[in-house]
């Protein structure tokens, strides 16, 4: 990955890189304008590539051979959307560090954005500054669908789920030389706050490449959301819910000294039919996690994780834990504390 001239804004995958279809009347792959405008067109299309360029053609009236405009918010905007979420900043200033060590060698730009799309704070190399200047990833760019059409970042907070946008999957024909792997980041309030971003300019930059870098992303998000959620609760007992897979977010709980339930990250809303977003109506705690003499409702989502785990790794510990996502001993305790036996066939009976 040595090649820093594949990295220039004007360097471009041909169209079509990377896929098989059919050819136009020359005999040539169709140009990528072209392929975007078809699906675009095609209501019989419902991949969510399709969804996302149908969106930016007809929603926002984009025009993927157009030159891209790369909107820049002024600079006394871009502060005041730094003051606004400074607590999520530095908060996500540590995870942002660990991503670009982790990939700044590789010619990756790191970036956090508001969920309007605009870039908040960056991690990029010196040697790859003017690389990602010259593609607008930069703070103050505005990345939303509405602005770029089909990108990492927009099409993250347009669907509100993890997305990787890979070359020629983005809309704008001048965008296919990115990379962009992005994750959302959800406020304590349930409602969407920010993306993590992770970009690559690199042409030699393949799709398994995305793979690895996608799941660092996601696991940076839930990083950042778990620390903005426990900081959101000063003083609150903070209970945590081991998530049925590595990939999915813990359920997190906020419960003041009177027992009562003050705060819910989203995966506990949704598991505990809260509400979906907005400010949560305190309730006891008791009525969400079960009497002193019962198992609580997070004790049995959990138990039921670690259940299904044991299962899948028959009776296995170690392989459970990894599939999990947290070390043995750590699994050893909450069996205990959940009443789990090592054989779970024999629990199964009783």
């Amino acid at each position: 990955m040595s090649d820093r001239s594949a990295c220039r804004p004007d360097a471009r995958v041909p169209p079509g890189h990377g896929r098989t279809g059919s050819l136009d009347a020359r005999g040539q792959p169709p140009r990528h304008e072209d392929r975007v405008a078809q699906a675009a067109a095609s209501p019989g299309d419902l991949s969510r590539l399709a969804a996302s360029w149908r969106r930016s053609m007809i929603r926002h009236g984009l025009d993927p051979a157009a030159p891209p405009p790369r909107r820049q918010v002024p600079a006394g905007d871009l502060r005041l959307r730094q003051e606004r979420l400074g607590r999520l900043i530095a908060i996500a200033g540590p995870q942002l560090d660990q991503l670009f060590q982790l990939l700044g060698a590789a010619g990756c730009n790191v970036m956090l954005t508001d969920a309007e799309g605009i870039v908040l704070d960056h991690r990029v190399s010196a040697a790859d500054d003017a690389t990602f200047r010259g593609w607008g990833l930069w703070p103050g760019a505005d990345w939303s669908e509405a602005a770029q059409g089909t990108n990492g970042i927009g099409t993250c907070l347009a669907e509100g789920r993890q997305v990787t946008i890979h070359r020629d999957e983005h809309f704008y024909a001048a965008n296919i030389g990115l990379s962009c792997m992005d994750a959302p980041i959800w406020g304590p309030d349930g409602r969407l706050m920010a993306a993590l971003d992770v970009s690559s300019a690199r042409a030699d930059h393949t799709q398994a490449w995305n793979a690895l870098i996608a799941a660092q992303v996601a696991h940076s998000a839930r990083l950042i959301e778990a620390a903005f959620f426990r900081a959101s609760f000063p003083g609150a007992r903070i209970i945590a819910a081991q998530p049925e897979t590595p990939e999915a977010p813990a359920l997190l709980l906020a419960v003041d000294g009177n027992d009562l339930t003050i705060g819910a990250n989203r995966a506990a809303r949704r598991a505990f039919g809260l509400e979906r977003e907005g400010r949560l109506r305190p309730r006891p705690a008791s009525d969400l996690l079960g009497r002193p003499d019962e198992a609580t409702g997070l004790e049995r989502a959990e138990r039921a994780a670690v259940m299904r785990a044991l299962a899948r790794a028959q009776g296995n510990v170690s392989a459970a834990a990894r599939a999990l996502g947290i070390g043995r001993a750590t699994l050893y305790r909450r069996m205990a504390r959940l009443g789990i036996a090592e054989n779970p066939g024999r629990l199964s009976r009783g």
